[in-house]
């Protein structure tokens, strides 16, 4: 079910306030090396020529904050800068709104995962194209217990089968739309995108992605951050 000639558009939800991090600043916003963790999101996406449009969905109070960034940086692709809702579904319904007429194919990625490649979301935009639905994933290396309300372990889950789930997440838009509206009527609140996919019976394909795909979450992830972000510039002039 591939298209020949597909409109990419994605929608970057960085909307929420983030209580984890335990700082002041939204953790989208902070700084790592001399630019926020956002706009280095939008840059990878920015940087890639199948991709013809972004919407940017933040806090409504956020968003002149949003727009300057994307006026100062020079980032073109993002047509949009929208103010998300209360749930990261109702975000990106805003976001695909925006994106409405300009393209048949979208992915909706987080945006504090500045360090995934164009390797990877090339391989989630391909088996999306083959089969309606992706998402980037990567197997589980440790093992899973499933633990009780006391604390007790009840089940052990077979860790070949297990798989972490990342984003960006890729579908033809009018599939995405679809689900999240069958989600909105049914009052039900996933906690990624693909489930409201899912539950209207389309089967969602895995292209696997990178260990360093990492949702910079806590304190603990910024060190890493730096790290990757170090190694990826000792590496400038591959195709990342």
């Amino acid at each position: 079910m591939a298209d020949q000639e597909a409109t990419w558009g994605v929608v970057i939800v960085a909307a929420g306030r983030g209580t984890r991090m335990g700082t002041v600043e939204s953790k989208q916003y902070l700084l790592l090396r001399d630019k926020p963790i956002l706009v280095h999101t939008l840059q990878t996406f920015e940087a890639m020529s199948e991709i013809a449009a972004m919407c940017l969905v933040v806090g409504p109070q956020d968003v002149e904050r949003c727009e300057a960034l994307v006026s100062d940086y020079g980032l073109h692709k993002v047509k949009s800068v929208t103010a998300g809702g209360s749930e990261r579904q109702h975000s990106v319904q805003q976001g695909l709104r925006a994106l409405d007429g300009v393209a048949d194919w979208v992915m909706v990625h987080d945006g504090v995962r500045p360090f995934v490649t164009h390797k990877a979301v090339r391989a989630c935009m391909a088996k999306a194209m083959e089969t309606g639905a992706a998402v980037l994933a990567v197997p589980v290396k440790d093992t899973i217990k499933q633990v009780n309300d006391n604390g007790i372990i009840t089940a052990t889950p077979e860790r070949r089968s297990l798989w972490a789930i990342q984003t960006p997440q890729a579908f033809r838009r009018s599939l995405l739309v679809q689900g999240l509206e069958k989600a909105a009527a049914d009052r039900f609140v996933g906690t990624d995108d693909a489930m409201a996919v899912e539950r209207l019976g389309v089967a969602v394909s895995v292209a696997e992605g990178d260990y360093t795909n990492i949702k910079i979450t806590t304190p603990d992830d910024l060190p890493y951050a730096e790290f990757l972000l170090a190694t990826r510039e000792r590496e400038r002039g591959t195709d990342v």
